[in-house]
């Protein structure tokens, strides 16, 4: 093995520790501060605004979870002729494919899975509210059935999300890099405003 290759291996490697430290910090961070939102926000609704937060909370993990197929199951061709035509978003929807499998463990891994641990968080806060509101006793009854309900809803949603990804996954990418491109124009166009 030359010292170049063992030079690449050694970057590599750095670079997949600094990868899986910001990942776990960044998991930690958005996981504490949505628990701490979603929790506030919810003790203090009704229950019928807590089940409405408690299924954004499941669809987000859902379209987060299609993004992440969608973005692993694209192919790159399409564009590269969008950026030859300078079509907005076109560089932005390569830089998306080209870092397929970070882009897959931030939207499935993190925000998927900080979905499912708030949506059980969530849906432990309901059961309560439903057992003080209805003076109803049995909490392992209201709880178990608010458990089944989130999972049903989370598996079932990503099972046909997962299908729809796979079949429209260029479609996906050019929605999701079209709006990363407005979201980069959003500094320009408050630095003219300013002006």
């Amino acid at each position: 093995m030359s010292k170049n290759d063992a030079d690449s291996i050694k970057k590599e490697r750095n670079k997949t520790i600094r990868w899986v430290i910001t990942i776990f910090l960044v998991t930690i961070f958005v996981s504490g501060t949505i628990s701490f939102v979603s929790d506030v926000i919810m003790e203090a609704s009704t229950i019928w605004v807590a089940f409405l937060i408690l299924l954004v909370i499941v669809l987000l993990g859902i379209i987060f979870d299609i993004i992440g197929v969608a973005v692993t199951s694209a192919d790159e061709k399409p564009f590269h002729s969008m950026a030859a035509r300078k079509v907005s978003g076109a560089q932005e929807a390569i830089h998306l494919l080209r870092n397929a499998e970070r882009v897959s463990s931030i939207c499935n891994d993190v925000v998927g899975d900080i979905c499912g641990v708030v949506s059980g968080s969530a849906s432990a806060t309901i059961a309560a509210q439903i057992m003080v509101k209805m003076e109803f006793s049995g909490l392992a009854v209201v709880s178990l059935i608010m458990s089944a309900i989130v999972a049903g809803l989370t598996v079932g949603g990503k099972a046909v999300g997962k299908t729809f990804a796979i079949n429209s996954c260029t479609d996906i990418v050019t929605a999701v890099s079209k709006v990363i491109y407005s979201l980069k124009q959003i500094p320009d166009f408050l630095k003219k405003k300013k002006r």
